[in-house]
């Protein structure tokens, strides 16, 4: 009975999969006008690594805007999803409603404004600033995830904590926060999965090369020399950049499909 479902599972995997193998196959194969002219081998991601400041300086660099951006996602997300789910206080539907609002927002339009922000601030072309945008962008879906997995914990959980003599921040801390670690691994991941990946952001919001993350790099370094393009380099950057995030995705596949469901199981 289940024949169909490997068929058409196997199908799509092969699918998604082929145009990660391509590039795969193609950042180490000899193609003409990159440094893998013949033979196959390391070449582009040696010109990959040898690229202005290294690859090492923009794998820094993207792994502390991910990282702070996945921190101040949890951070608020985790506060804002509680204080939806657990507290009763007017305008907190209206509120509600407006925070998801932002997604109908696209995202582009209003860089120049946070750029513009950011400058009075300090923060332009700064890895923080950066962080703080990323985690803006992420924050309605972030708080809707927190939202559904702690209305899927009973309420009298939290509810024996507060008679016990617990605290609302002491009972988040000691009482909620297990029950709703696939939740918050599911939001983490999503915004990690956003930083790392996203490229408008830093082409706005930075302007010094030795600070742009690694999509940048990749882009700048897909330049035309005499008509030609380094393909080969590109295919190497976009293998660097795909990695991380399948090893992570699969190491939390579990925790991510159970945050997903805890919404749906709720009663």
């Amino acid at each position: 009975m289940r024949t169909p479902q490997h068929v058409v599972g196997g199908g799509l995997a092969v699918l998604f999969l082929s145009p990660l193998v391509w590039a795969a196959v193609a950042s180490v194969s000899p193609q003409a006008g990159t440094a893998q002219t013949s033979g196959w081998g390391l070449g582009n991601y040696q010109t990959l690594a040898n690229y202005q400041a290294g690859i090492g300086q923009y794998l820094l660099n993207s792994t502390v805007v991910s990282v702070l951006t996945v921190l101040f996602t949890l951070g608020v997300s985790l506060l804002g999803g509680y204080a939806f789910a657990m507290f009763r206080f007017p305008g907190r539907n209206l509120l509600f409603l407006v925070t998801l609002a932002i997604l109908m927002v696209p995202y582009a339009t209003l860089l120049i404004p946070l750029y513009v922000l950011l400058n009075d601030l300090g923060l332009q072309n700064s890895l923080v600033g950066l962080a703080l945008v990323l985690t803006m962008f992420q924050l309605p879906f972030a708080v809707f995830m927190m939202r559904i997995s702690f209305e899927a914990v009973p309420r009298e959980l939290g509810e024996s904590a507060l008679v016990d003599g617990c605290g609302s921040f002491r009972a988040l801390l000691h009482i909620m926060l297990p029950a709703v670690r696939p939740g918050l691994i599911t939001v983490g991941l999503f915004a990690f999965l956003a930083a790392w990946n996203d490229f408008i952001t830093p082409l706005v919001l930075i302007s010094d090369s030795d600070r742009a993350p690694l999509p940048l790099a990749v882009a700048n370094m897909r330049q035309q020399v005499m008509g030609i393009v380094d393909y080969g380099a590109t295919e190497a950057g976009v293998v660097t950049l795909a990695l991380p995030c399948i090893l992570l995705f699969l190491a939390l596949q579990r925790h991510y499909v159970r945050g997903f469901l805890s919404g749906a199981l709720k009663g």
